[in-house]
């Protein structure tokens, strides 16, 4: 039987007033908009690390309270597995700004209607599914 890694992601759809927070990445990173978001760690569940990328990415502060889980998005290749929980809030404390400069050069609302074109691709088809109503997906890489 093939090995394959897994891997365990969290992301935020955090939404104001019919916006969509998303951080615009460096040129080196791809220079695409995604969302606020990174790997669970060891000790973490997920809406921890939602607490902490949050702080860490955009410098807003969220509580467990202010999170649901909205999409599941089961990405497939070769040699991974990666499952990403995406979460949704619509209260934070906090202005947001970019923290890591070296990996986000903005952070921006944008209208849920008007999405920047270059959105990254799994960004996209999520948001796609969670407009649908539906609360698992899944894409090859």
């Amino acid at each position: 039987m093939a090995k394959f890694s897994v891997s365990l992601k969290a992301r935020l759809l955090l939404q104001d007033r019919g916006k969509l927070l998303l951080l615009k990445q460096t040129k080196p990173n791809g220079g695409n908009y995604s969302l606020v978001g990174g790997t669970i760690e060891r000790k973490e569940f997920a809406m921890q690390t939602l607490i902490r990328e949050s702080w860490e990415e955009a410098g807003i502060e969220l509580s467990e309270d202010d999170l649901e889980l909205v999409h599941v998005l089961h990405k497939r290749s070769s040699k991974e597995h990666r499952i990403v929980l995406y979460f949704r809030a619509y209260h934070y404390e906090g202005n947001p700004e970019s923290k890591e400069l070296q990996k986000f050069e903005n952070v921006e609302w944008w209208s849920l209607k008007e999405l920047p074109r270059n959105l990254t691709s799994t960004v996209r088809h999520v948001l796609k599914a969670y407009n649908a109503g539906l609360i698992y997906s899944h894409l090859r890489k």
